[in-house]
């Protein structure tokens, strides 16, 4: 297995830039905890943004990073549990050949992908990663 470090994928002539169109459920974590993915444990803090994706794929996202990357949708107000979409960042992404591991920026934790999944890099030192099943419904080229 592949393990990545200290990666960067500004550089690299293979990774594509996308955006992600997607409405998500969203609650906010009364208190601290941790839920499994397919990619690995994601640690949350209180008030961090529990979300589940159009494809039943979970994952959190602290309160920080989530009011910077999704809106509300009516009639939900910001902060509140409900529906929001994803603001249309442009991220870079790139289709991995094996399988490998990296750390996530958030809480430390040791993310895992399959061969052909897609690592993600939202801002240096800050990752994720999606099935390719998943990165090809809900992932596009920017306008």
């Amino acid at each position: 297995m592949l393990e990545l470090n200290n990666i960067d994928l500004t550089g690299d002539p293979a990774a594509v830039l996308v955006v992600k169109d997607e409405v998500v459920a969203v609650v906010f974590a009364a208190t601290a905890g941790e839920l499994s993915s397919r990619e690995g444990p994601n640690r949350y803090a209180a008030g961090d943004a529990l979300i589940t994706g159009s494809t039943g794929d979970r994952w959190s996202v602290s309160r920080s990073r989530f009011d910077a990357r999704y809106d509300p949708v009516a009639p939900v107000r910001a902060g509140e549990d409900g529906a929001y979409r994803c603001k249309a960042v442009t991220v870079l992404a790139r289709q991995m050949p094996e399988a490998f591991t990296l750390a996530r920026s958030c809480g430390g934790d040791i993310l895992r992908g399959l061969a052909h999944d897609w690592l993600l890099q939202y801002a240096p030192g800050d990752f994720g990663i999606v099935a390719d099943a998943r990165f090809r419904r809900v992932y596009r080229a920017p306008d």
